[in-house]
């Protein structure tokens, strides 16, 4: 079974003032410390970004831009775009706004993934992007989004996703899945 990672790094980042991709923590980027959390776990990464960031990225990695028709329309078009460029049976999704998150978080939900779409709530707080597709999937995220629908949450629910509960994954899953969002939470880290 081949799996396949996308990064997602596209995002505006209006609360956090700059692309979050390059925001630095502990001396790495974001982008740097999720493909330390999936790089080891999948066979081929891509990373789904702006046309704006492609080049601040080094030259080696996989950089992609969202596909025609859907440019700009969110991480669904992300996720598609991420699964266009890359063909596998299964795809493990990581926004470039959860530093914090480990391998070996990752690797136990992957473990914890038994078809469709697998993703992880914290304390009643789902965290869509932080999650793992079947290819199978790709089908009705298409359709989802050339009929208007641009919700994740939405598309993993026609999906039968299957909620993990982060607490299960690590025991310290407030940490792990931490949204940043804006500067001052990396103070707090």
């Amino acid at each position: 079974m081949k799996t396949a990672g996308i990064l997602l790094a596209g995002g505006l980042s209006r609360r956090f003032g700059s692309p979050k991709a390059f925001a630095s923590w502990q001396g790495r980027q974001f982008y740097e410390r999720s493909i330390d959390a999936i790089g080891q776990l999948c066979e081929e990464l891509v990373i789904v970004t702006r046309q704006e960031l492609v080049d601040r990225f080094p030259k080696e990695l996989h950089v992609v831009t969202d596909i025609e028709p859907f440019v700009g329309d969110g991480p669904l078009a992300g996720i598609l775009s991420g699964m266009e460029a890359i063909e596998a049976d299964r795809y493990i999704v990581l926004p470039c706004d959860m530093p914090f998150t480990t391998e070996e978080v990752m690797r136990e939900l992957i473990r914890r993934h038994h078809g469709g779409v697998t993703a992880v709530e914290v304390d009643g707080k789902r965290h869509p992007l932080c999650s793992i597709w079947d290819a199978s999937v790709k089908k009705g995220l298409r359709n989802a989004l050339e009929n208007g629908q641009r919700r994740v949450m939405i598309v993993q629910e026609n999906h039968g996703v299957r909620w993990i509960d982060g607490h299960e994954l690590t025991k310290n899953a407030r940490i792990a899945f931490e949204n940043v969002n804006t500067p001052d939470i990396l103070e707090r880290s």
